[in-house]
Parts: C-alpha cells; structure tokens; sequence
C-alpha cells in the first residue's frame, strides 16, 4: 500500500467538510454501480473500494442471478477486484463505500480485509449487520475493527432500491392479469 492510502487511517486528521466531499464522491461512483447492476437485471446495489486519492481500486456490482453465486454481493465483488489490484488480500487504508447497508458476510470479508472505513446509503432492516438487524462492527472481541458510517446519500440508494422492486412488482402484476392465448384458446 502507497502512504496515499494512509489518511483514511488517521480519519481524525480530515475536517468535517473535506470527509463529507470524499464520502459523496465515492457513494456517487456506488450508485453507478447500483445502476449497473439494475441494468443487468440485478438487485441494485454498487460498491466501489477507494484510496484516499479517491483512486477506484475495485468496483462491484450484485451479481448473484448472473454468476449463479449467493457470495455474488456487490461488496465482495468489489473486494475482489481491490485485492488483485493491491496484490494482497488485506486493504488497509482503503474505504469501500456501498449503496446498502452489508450483511453479515460482507462486513465480515471486510472486517477480514481491514478496511479503515465502510461507508453506506441506506439501511437494509431486513439483513444489514451494520446496526440495522446485527451489529457485526460493534463486537468488541473480533480481533480487526473499522469505522462503519451510514446513511450517506440514503436517499438516493434507497430510491434507486424502491424503483426496482417497485417497477418488478408491477411487472409480476401485469404478468398475472394478461390473458392467457394458450390457456383461453
């Protein structure tokens, strides 16, 4: 790792302002992402892995229908594409920001990979393990900790959410009151 990637450790050095500008570019790249993987016929979430240049070192997008994996997650995805980057499977000084509050095996691969932060938009009361449903990060005994901010552009990454599930349930709706040729012929 370049000593560029140091000040995401020493967050505290930052000033609120300058903090806030990284956490809005870096969640702007995760909803292209999200966008993407919308595109694909996916569930919407993006994550991208940055230094604290703002340097995309991994980006992802959900990919469990396409790749038939249920690790397919956007921030696994993303994890993977920084550690062949960095050429090692530990990231610290490095921030993944993603569209939506991780489950409890993405905190978990990223907890592994040492992140200095893990930036959100919105929160998943369903799966999140970021404070939502489990609060992996808070554990004090796990041996690696890193900062976990939420809530950033949470709007926009739940729109982008509410605009997929709706437009399919609205589809599946469709689907059921279009006649049948076959059956009422």
């Amino acid at each position: 790792m370049s000593d560029a990637n140091a000040p995401f450790s020493r967050v505290d050095a930052l000033n609120h302002e300058a903090l806030a500008a990284i956490d809005a570019r870096g969640m702007l790249q995760a909803l292209d992402m999200a966008r993407a993987a919308q595109a694909a016929g996916e569930v919407p979430v993006g994550a991208v892995v940055l230094d604290a240049s703002g340097a995309v070192l991994g980006r992802g997008f959900n990919r469990c229908i396409a790749d038939h994996d249920p690790t397919g997650h956007a921030e696994i995805v993303a994890l993977r594409e920084a550690a062949r980057a960095c050429g090692n499977y530990r990231l610290p000084g490095l921030a993944l920001y993603v569209t939506l509050e991780p489950c409890a095996m993405c905190i978990g691969a990223m907890l592994h990979a040492r992140l200095a932060r893990v930036v959100y938009g919105a929160t998943d009361p369903k799966t999140g393990a970021c404070g939502s449903v489990l609060d992996v990060p808070a554990i004090g005994v796990l041996n690696h900790h890193t900062t976990v901010v939420g809530g950033v552009m949470a709007d926009a990454c739940a729109g982008v959410l509410q605009s997929f599930f709706r437009d399919r349930r609205r589809a599946a709706r469709e689907r059921r009151i279009m006649p049948n040729p076959v059956a009422d012929g």
